[in-house]
């Protein structure tokens, strides 16, 4: 017989794992330069970027089960790929993980070119 157990990641619904991960974003004082009242109405474009810079893996990997993995990307290369050598350990590793890109590097630098012109 299959373990019918499931971990509480796995049976929560959308809501609470935005929740949660609001909740781990404020554990990480991503939030220091918000008013406090303004971080329960935080936009899903900036959750998803918070995300995918102040926590791990774990977390990374429950956005993928709220939004689309097109939103995720969109936020990804407006925010995150534009910061260049800043971000950019991070960034190849997302790119590899989340994105499967084949050349990660030709791939971070020619979409940094592009945002930073437009």
């Amino acid at each position: 017989m299959k373990n019918c157990k499931k971990s509480f990641l796995e049976i929560m619904n959308n809501a609470e794992i935005r929740q949660y991960l609001q909740n781990k974003l404020l554990e990480e004082h991503a939030f220091w330069s918000y008013d406090k009242d303004s971080v329960k109405d935080i936009s899903d474009w900036n959750l998803i970027k918070f995300v995918l810079i102040h926590l791990d893996l774990d977390e990374i990997n429950l956005l993928f089960q709220i939004y689309s993995k097109s939103r995720i990307k969109k936020v990804w290369l407006k925010e995150l790929v534009r910061q260049g050598n800043f971000l950019k350990n991070m960034n190849l590793a997302i790119a590899l993980l989340y994105f499967d890109v084949k050349e990660p590097v030709s791939y971070l630098k020619r979409m940094e070119t592009y945002y930073l012109n437009r």
